[in-house]
């Protein structure tokens, strides 16, 4: 999931307070908390760089210190506006102003002093170029169009058995957040289905061209799950991250093809969207009341137009701690202390309440959908072991 920040507190203060009567300021805080909510709703079409390349040698490359450049573990780097990459790895030296990393690759392009954005996703294009992984392009009819898939076969050694897995990245993420499941599940068996759903940059738009919260884009993983059906799943494991697990659990709690799925994954995925939402109003110092009408006006028929949705967003479907006794399938959550986006708190209230069902693999430093990158052993194997459970 990728965030931007979403209005100042002195835009929504004016906004509130800006005629001075009582009608006007209740008009203003009404505006104020529709434009926090537009902002949620809307994909970023901007992905501006970020981080800034200080210098480089044959084995190192030093940045300004950020908390992206400074996090532990490996992660890419898209240079010239995204036309070259490079990947880099463990922290060698760090102080106050700078960091230098390891550099493990230059994929394409040149890596040279200048403005780079981060890519936590390590991997920075299809399997077949990422990975080594022979993939084939698909096309998944949904009710907005065809939505482009990437399909990985298991390893050739390992025998046919008819288990796919469904792969679903976050709010304005790409499919490569999703390739690092990829070997793991070829290994295992499984055939991998990288999904794109609506609002995707190369995927047809929503009837309103916004984010739903997973509550209409479940359709689009229910067209890929009928995909894989279709072409020879006979059991299916969702994996979401960030966003992205919002779809897969309302895909599961909707979708008749349900019956299909054996097991979930869920990494930093959101759980409860209520919980991210006044998160971020904190974050980004949006009084609490008007964060709460944003929530209303979200689920209301009367106000979607003011919020720019086709259909209302009931936001307290998405909050699986509150239903936690509806959940029946074999879950894996993967979710991070240090978790800066999406609060950590629903996936530990989740795993307690549902013990007979939920592995809980609990990381403490690592940012949002970062897991792997920190320990991508552990991450692996946890996914390899959950796998062989199901």
């Amino acid at each position: 999931m990728q965030w931007r920040k979403v209005v100042s507190r002195p835009a929504l203060v004016a906004a509130a307070v800006g005629s001075g009567s009582a009608v006007g300021a209740a008009a203003g805080s009404v505006a104020a908390a529709a434009y926090f909510a537009r902002r949620v709703l809307t994909p970023d079409e901007l992905q501006p760089d970020n981080v800034m390349i200080l210098d480089r040698d044959a084995d190192s490359v030093t940045f300004t210190a950020t908390l992206d450049t400074t996090g532990p573990g490996r992660y890419g780097v898209w240079l010239a506006g995204g036309l070259g990459h490079a990947r880099v790895g463990q922290v060698l030296l760090q102080d106050a102003m700078t960091v230098t990393r390891e550099l493990i690759a230059v994929d394409r392009g040149e890596l040279a002093p200048g403005p780079a954005r981060w890519n936590q996703y390590f991997y920075w294009d299809r399997p077949s170029v990422s990975l080594g992984l022979p993939e084939e392009d698909v096309s998944v009819l949904s009710d907005v169009g065809g939505l482009p898939g990437w399909v990985v076969r298991p390893d050739p050694d390992v025998p046919a058995t008819g288990d796919w897995a469904v792969l679903v990245h976050g709010r304005g993420a790409r499919k490569e957040e999703t390739l690092r499941a990829v070997p793991v599940l070829r290994r295992a068996g499984w055939t991998s289905l990288v999904a794109a759903y609506r609002n995707d940059r190369d995927a047809p738009p929503g009837p309103d061209g916004r984010y739903n919260l997973g509550l209409s884009e479940w359709r689009d993983i229910e067209a890929a799950m009928g995909y894989a059906v279709s072409h020879g799943a006979r059991r299916i494991v969702l994996m979401g991250w960030s966003m992205g697990g919002a779809v897969v659990l309302q895909a599961l709690d909707r979708s008749p093809l349900a019956e299909r799925v054996v097991g979930v994954c869920l990494d930093s995925a959101v759980l409860d969207w209520g919980v991210v939402l006044r998160h971020h109003a904190r974050v980004h110092r949006v009084p609490g009341p008007l964060a709460r009408m944003a929530t209303d006006l979200m689920g209301s028929r009367g106000s979607r137009r003011l919020v720019g949705v086709h259909e209302p967003l009931d936001v307290a479907r998405t909050d699986w701690v509150a239903r936690a006794d509806e959940l029946t399938r074999p879950m894996l959550v993967m979710a991070s202390d240090g978790d800066d986006f999406v609060p950590i708190g629903p996936a530990v209230a989740i795993a307690g309440r549902r013990p007979d069902i939920v592995r809980f693999e609990r990381w403490q430093v690592a940012r949002h959908c970062r897991e792997w990158n920190e320990d991508p052993v552990r991450w692996e194997r946890a996914v390899a072991d959950f796998l062989a459970s199901v």
